[in-house]
């Protein structure tokens, strides 16, 4: 196969077709599309980076991390793609703000400026940079001389310890 001959492609597809079907319904839960995408990816990948192994147990090893990891690469690109629909579908069924909306609004606003009054100044200065002022990251970890990583998961951080505050003081109110 790694020579690019076809009835080496043939013979592994004999072999191990029919097995890795039956090993991604299994990982797939029985989903039946799901199996046959990650299948169908996970031959492509052998293919791609077919070499050579000491023992059929290690090749079968192999196969099935690529077949586990084209599966997870599968589920991710779709929940990626519903969650841009249901986005999309969500921004075209706005419908206009009436009065138990905007009273809503209001609760979260006001909600929102206690959380954010909560933080540390220096996790509020950071959020207010990005957020308010729309500062790009690169400039904010230029200005704390930091690298742009460490800016994003700091500022996913304070979003979590923000979101949880939100939900705690609305349940509460």
């Amino acid at each position: 196969m790694r020579a690019g001959e076809e009835a080496a492609y043939r013979e592994f597809y004999q072999a191990y077709y029919d097995r890795l079907f039956r090993y991604l319904l299994v990982v797939a839960a029985g989903d039946l599309e799901a199996t046959e995408e990650a299948l169908e990816a996970t031959l492509l990948r052998v293919v791609r980076y077919i070499k050579v192994f000491a023992a059929e147990d290690i090749f079968w090893s192999w196969l099935t991390v690529l077949a586990r990891s084209a599966f997870s690469d599968q589920s991710r690109k779709q929940r990626r793609y519903l969650a841009f629909l249901e986005r999309f579908t969500r921004h075209q069924l706005v419908a206009a703000p009436g009065p138990e909306s905007s009273a809503a609004d209001a609760r979260l606003g006001a909600a929102l400026e206690r959380s954010l009054a909560a933080l540390p100044a220096d996790e509020r200065r950071l959020l207010e940079s990005k957020y308010f002022a729309h500062r790009p990251v690169r400039d904010i970890a230029a200005e704390l001389q930091t690298s742009e990583k460490a800016i994003e998961s700091r500022l996913g951080r304070i979003r979590r310890k923000l979101k949880d505050a939100l939900i705690d003081q609305l349940k509460n109110e």
